[in-house]
């Protein structure tokens, strides 16, 4: 699935769910949960919020890592979104 339709899905907690287990595990949604009750977002923002913060603030050694393992991975677009929710929680 490209990145750009699964960052559509982030519309509403029952759809960030979906992607967030899909990208990790049930650890991650459970911390990015948390950390969303935590900054006063609902778990669709925050997760919107992780990607775009990973897009403005990754380094370029980050975004190197981050490219060779979407090049290796069987779905590149939740590679990708793994990484930046993993960032996030970080």
């Amino acid at each position: 699935m490209l990145l750009g339709d699964i960052l559509n899905r982030l519309e509403n907690d029952g759809e960030a769910a979906e992607v967030i287990l899909g990208a990790g595990d049930l650890r991650l949604l459970a911390v990015m949960r948390e950390r969303a009750e935590a900054e006063g977002l609902d778990l669709a923002a925050y997760a919107k919020a992780a990607v775009q913060r990973y897009a403005a603030q990754a380094s370029d050694e980050e975004w190197l890592t981050m490219m060779g393992q979407i090049g290796r991975a069987a779905d590149p677009g939740l590679a990708c979104l793994k990484r930046a929710f993993e960032q996030a929680i970080a």
